[in-house]
């Protein structure tokens, strides 16, 4: 397999107002993971269309695609979720001994 650079590990989203399906075409290893996990878990909703030694080419509704707003989190619950986590981490690391 040829060694791509960073640049070239792309993912580009196709998909028009007359069709109901995006496809979706990628170089990058972790969003090919992530789909393919998809395709095995509901391959009636998404499908693996096209393969290459570097490439995947996949298939779904155009509905799935999503546009998120980032979260805004206050400093407050920010402080809060860290102390819980060093408390999770504590009580996990004591637990593996």
């Amino acid at each position: 397999m040829t060694r791509l650079t960073k640049y070239e590990q792309e993912t580009l989203i196709n998909f028009n107002v007359a069709e109901s399906d995006a496809v979706v075409f990628t170089r990058d290893k972790g969003t090919m993971k992530k789909l393919d996990a998809l395709v095995n878990e509901f391959p009636e909703v998404y499908k693996c269309i096209g393969e290459t030694d570097i490439d995947k080419t996949y298939s779904m509704p155009k509905q799935y695609v999503s546009y998120r707003k980032p979260r805004r989190i206050s400093e407050d619950v920010r402080k809060r979720r860290r102390e819980q986590m060093k408390v999770i981490n504590l009580t996990d690391n004591k637990s593996l001994k």
